[in-house]
């Protein structure tokens, strides 16, 4: 993306909805479209007291917030009927957010929406207005990652909600909800891939397209340049890279995270909890560096392992392909939770945990569910046994930055193209 930032007419009108106005926003848009870039802006100028939450723990630390659960205090299996009024006092944080913003809101499922609304009307002055009268902004890409329903609760949406997607939350039907739409795609430059790329997020690929996009597929790739695997599965990604890095006789480190309040065997960790590493291999990195050395995607190789001087931790120095070698020290991820500071009258962090790894990963293969909101130069789609879940395929595709940067190990089908279908 480009490092310096475009001020469009719709990022200016999405901003000004949420600064000025009280009503619901849903700010959307392609992959690619800086829609985290739109989160950062906002918050580094934001002027109402605002809450970022998420509905992953992982969505919550890339975001800089909290999730939905922890904020609330949800249960698990939280349900508008175990929705209670609270003794507050007039200091409540619930009581003082004006604003809560809600990051990849395409994993927001609408049932937990309704939740915070009846939580929100039920422990605020503002009984009978949306949320209790606090603006509720939502940022994602519906055609993307969806919400997870179990097979044990398909009935619930089969049966009262017409999609488990946020925008069928029976909540918004008494807001005002604005819809922003970025365009600008930051992420390609080519026309004709983005269009491409549109036809196979909005489901209406023709045999045509698909066929541009087989004329990609090459069983007999051998890797160059830094490529990466994007599969369906764990498993998958697990064994291509267990494959390459027992082909590297360098021996192997292992690096086992710090954690406060962290549960260790989560599946939703921002880096893993036992990294395992040799000189040679290819990794990804997981976070963006303050100092712009990388960025969350950027790809590399371990150039060494050694000792460093002013830390009893090791130094891995990593090798990107623009030729610079960059030393990697741990990482710190912090949980944080909101809390009312009453004698400044604002919203502020405390920290609630934290989970400290070197911000990088085996990246020879990763997941298309772990790829999201990352951008890579080269790409082989191992598609497997087809895709299974909507905006799979299109999440794959959209990672790479051109159209040469894709590789596809076996023919696309018809079936592989998933779009989202919401009712509301």
């Amino acid at each position: 993306m480009n490092t310096e930032l475009e001020i469009t007419k719709e990022f200016k009108y999405a901003f000004d909805l949420i600064s000025k106005t009280n009503d619901c926003v849903f700010v959307t848009g392609n992959a690619g479209t800086g829609k985290t870039t739109f989160l950062r802006y906002y918050i580094s100028r934001a002027v109402k007291k605002t809450v970022v939450l998420a509905p992953t723990g992982v969505a919550a630390l890339n975001a800089g917030g909290e999730t939905i659960h922890s904020f609330f205090n949800f249960k698990p299996d939280v349900t508008l009927s175990k929705i209670k009024k609270k003794k507050l006092n007039d200091k409540s944080i619930y009581k003082k957010v004006e604003t809560i913003i809600i990051d990849e809101a395409s994993m927001l499922r609408c049932d937990l929406l309704d939740c915070i609304d009846k939580f929100l009307r039920a422990n605020r002055d503002a009984h009978r207005e949306p949320f209790g009268g606090v603006q509720m902004a939502f940022i994602g890409d519906l055609q993307q990652l969806p919400p997870v329903v179990t097979r044990d609760e398909n009935h619930i949406f089969s049966g009262v909600y017409k999609s488990p997607y946020f925008l069928s939350a029976y909540s918004l039907n008494e807001c005002m909800l604005h819809s922003v739409e970025l365009k600008k795609v930051y992420r390609q430059q080519d026309e004709t891939f983005i269009a491409l790329l549109n036809s196979v997020r909005n489901g209406v690929a023709q045999e045509s397209e698909i066929a541009v996009l087989n004329s990609k597929v090459n069983k007999n790739f051998k890797p160059s340049q830094m490529p990466v695997y994007l599969t369906t599965t764990n498993k998958r990604a697990a064994e291509i890279n267990h494959k390459y890095l027992l082909e590297i006789a360098a021996p192997k480190n292992i690096f086992t995270a710090e954690t406060e309040n962290i549960d260790e065997n989560s599946k939703a960790l921002p880096a893993e909890h036992q990294l395992v590493l040799k000189k040679g291999a290819q990794i990804m990195m997981l976070n963006n560096d303050q100092k712009n050395r990388w960025v969350n995607g950027s790809i590399g190789i371990v150039e060494d392992i050694s000792a460093d001087i002013n830390s009893d931790k090791p130094l891995i120095r990593v090798k990107f392909p623009n030729g610079r070698s960059e030393n990697v020290e741990p990482y710190k991820w912090e949980l944080f939770k909101y809390k009312w500071n009453d004698a400044l009258k604002q919203i502020e962090t405390e920290s609630a945990g934290f989970f400290k790894q070197y911000p990088l990963k085996l990246s020879w293969a990763v997941t298309i569910h772990k790829s999201q909101g990352k951008t890579f130069e080269n790409v082989i789609i191992d598609m497997e046994r087809g895709a299974f879940a909507p905006g799979q395929l299109y999440v794959a595709l959209s990672r790479a930055t051109s159209f040469d940067g894709i590789t596809l190990l076996r023919p696309i089908t018809q079936r592989d193209i998933i779009s989202a279908k919401i009712n509301f």
